[in-house]
């Protein structure tokens, strides 16, 4: 089963940061977090990639290009040219495609462009920003319990400001970033068969969510998977230094790798 990755946007609200890489390659760490979406897939068995590509394509493809020397230690034999490895990436089963579906495209498109490297009847996808500790094997699970044509994870968002709980004017507790009690939103992280295919075109302003997810919706063909754990995406660059931190501190939940 191919797991479709739209990396193709601008992130524009990240600022400087997106001026020379596209957002999928904002790093989390010492790797981008589109390296991070990916684990995530390949932990639960999912090793075939789709990355449907737009605004500097071409940094993303030089990076897979040049994947183990961009990983591994190595020593150049500069007499031959010759690059030998030092060690070895956990990635050797990853299979990537990676097609430059253009700058300005909309998401119905970008996956209706790379509709013929998909040959199977289901295919995984998300977006290029957000994480979460989910379960990839139960969401397959339960789109194909329902026979839809197409599921999406339902997450609560993270909410944008600190909250504190007080008691007689006293503070009792303080989170920088606690989960929001508010209703779900989509999160990424979805299955469809190949009808959903027919809701799209090439035309670059052939949107996924207004249009064909809405379509979809009043025919009765879409299903949410209810996420209770973590989700959180890279859209400002407050969420960037959040992930960071996490990682740093060892509390990225989204490892669910290790």
């Amino acid at each position: 089963m191919k797991v479709i990755i739209l990396a193709g946007g601008y992130g524009t609200r990240l600022g400087e940061m997106t001026r020379d890489i596209p957002k999928p390659m904002a790093m989390i760490g010492d790797k981008p977090i589109l390296w991070h979406i990916m684990k995530i897939y390949s932990h639960y068995g999912f090793n075939d990639f789709v990355l449907s590509l737009g605004y500097k394509h071409q940094v993303i493809k030089e990076y897979f290009y040049h994947y183990d020397n961009h990983t591994n230690d190595f020593t150049i034999h500069l007499g031959s040219n010759k690059v030998e490895s030092l060690n070895a990436h956990g990635e050797s089963k990853w299979n990537v495609t990676l097609a430059n579906t253009g700058l300005n495209t909309l998401k119905g498109a970008r996956i209706k462009r790379v509709e013929k490297y998909l040959d199977d009847d289901l295919t995984l996808g998300t977006y290029g920003d957000g994480v979460a500790d989910i379960d990839i094997g139960k969401l397959v699970e339960f789109h194909k319990s329902h026979g839809k044509m197409l599921t999406i994870t339902g997450v609560r968002p993270p909410s944008r400001f600190g909250e504190i709980v007080v008691h007689d004017n006293q503070v009792k507790s303080f989170s920088e970033k606690p989960q929001s009690s508010s209703g779900l939103i989509n999160g990424g992280f979805f299955v469809f068969d190949k009808r959903l295919l027919e809701y799209l075109t090439t035309d670059e302003n052939c949107d996924l969510e207004y249009g064909a997810f809405e379509k979809i919706a009043q025919q009765g063909e879409l299903m949410v998977y209810k996420h209770e754990g973590q989700w959180e995406c890279v859209d400002t660059e407050r969420d960037y230094k959040h992930l960071n931190k996490l990682w740093d501190s060892n509390e990225a939940f989204w490892k669910v790798w290790e």
